[in-house]
């Protein structure tokens, strides 16, 4: 049976979706009563787009070795960190500063998607 994906990018693609999970699960439990409404509200949407990116980079994986592909992992990676990491370090009352980082995920996060659709576009020719 072929591979389709290495070990160490099987493993980053279970670690990012597990993380998701278990990140999820502390804001509504650990978290619960000690984020404010804001606080609460940064944490979810960092949780959300953690779990459709890390869903976005197994499909990106799944696509095969390609160039394509392989930008919209580490865009999907990149985005992960930088928007969904500063969302989660902002609502546990890192400096507002942080959020001047948020905006690069999320262009991380656009690009990521430009080169999946390429390389979905470029896989069937």
């Amino acid at each position: 049976m072929r591979q389709i994906v290495s070990t160490r990018v099987a493993l980053l693609i279970g670690v990012t979706g597990a993380s998701a999970v278990l990140l999820g699960a502390f804001g509504a439990h650990a978290l619960r009563g000690v984020l404010d409404a804001r606080g609460a509200e940064l944490w979810h949407t960092a949780v959300n787009y953690h779990a459709w990116h890390a869903l976005a980079l197994a499909v990106a994986a799944g696509l095969g070795r390609g160039h394509s592909g392989r930008v919209a992992m580490a865009a999907f990676v990149v985005g992960i960190v930088l928007f969904s990491g500063s969302l989660y370090a902002l609502a546990l009352g890192a400096p507002r500063w942080v959020g001047i980082i948020t905006p690069f995920g999320g262009l991380a996060f656009v690009a990521g998607w430009l080169a999946l659709g390429w390389a979905l576009r470029t896989r069937n020719e």
